[in-house]
């Protein structure tokens, strides 16, 4: 990278940030840049998290994105993407949001984890995932896009910190041994009626697959997991738009409920 590069990339940070701010949506960026690199994107989503960090916002976890094929279909691209959780984006289930404050959002219904421990490094397993959760849960993710429109490559989608604007935790429980998350099914119903199903199999075969991926990702860039820290494994059906004057709500069959108000 040139210093040309580190200029470009502090400026489409900032005007990430103010698109977001201004509810004023910008061109995605591989318009101008079309074979924009993924190490490019993701420093572009460093230098925005950097930014909300020094004006407050602390980190406390990670998401993976498009781990399913429903997603993956949806959102044109062939692969997973990651990006940071501040704690401004954190919601407890139940709480009220407003419609009027995103742009084009949507939602999701996911699986999701705190760690008890650190996760770190390469050619992890299942087990060593598995062994790292401290708890489990549902969790309702709001996407939104501070571009101009959801046709954004998984370049775009990534510098825009994996399209991630809120996330509503369900209540926490210990992850059971005799819990198959892969079989887990999940119902999302929009003021009462079903609009979306799915199983944990659906992200990677197993939600704990998502959990080694990020994981081996963040370990190429010498971060890791870390102890406390929650995890989005990723959605399980194809997002559904979010309207106003809608409840949101999830579902399975071994984890309490989760639930969203939008005004």
């Amino acid at each position: 990278m040139d210093e040309r590069d580190d200029r470009w990339i502090a400026a489409t940070a900032s005007a990430l940030l103010a698109a977001e701010y201004e509810r004023e949506p910008i061109d995605a960026l591989t318009v101008r840049r079309p074979r924009m690199p993924l190490e490019t994107a993701y420093r572009v989503q460093a230098a925005t998290v950097e930014r909300r960090i020094a004006g407050g916002a602390r980190v406390v976890g990670h998401k993976a994105g498009a781990t399913s094929t429903a997603i993956q279909e949806q959102a044109g691209v062939d692969e997973p993407d990651s990006g940071v959780l501040l704690d401004d984006m954190v919601l407890p289930t139940g709480s009220t949001m407003a419609r009027s404050a995103l742009m084009q959002p949507r939602v999701e219904a996911e699986l999701a984890f705190r760690l008890g421990c650190d996760l770190a490094g390469p050619d992890l397993g299942l087990e060593e995932a598995r062994a790292a959760v401290k708890e489990v849960f549902l969790a309702l993710e709001v996407i939104d896009t501070r571009f101009t429109s959801w046709r954004i490559t998984i370049a775009d989608s990534i510098a825009d910190n994996a399209s991630c604007a809120r996330v509503v935790t369900g209540p926490m429980v210990p992850l059971s041994a005799d819990v198959d998350l892969a079989a887990e099914p999940l119902v999302v119903s929009v003021n009462g009626t079903a609009v979306a199903t799915g199983e944990g199999r659906a992200v990677l075969g197993d939600p704990l697959r998502a959990l080694v991926w990020l994981a081996g990702r963040l370990h190429r860039t010498g971060e890791g997991l870390r102890a406390g820290q929650l995890v989005l494994a990723g959605a399980v059906h194809a997002s559904v738009p979010l309207e106003a004057k809608t409840t949101i709500h999830a579902r399975s069959l071994h984890l309490p409920p989760v639930e969203l108000h939008v005004r």
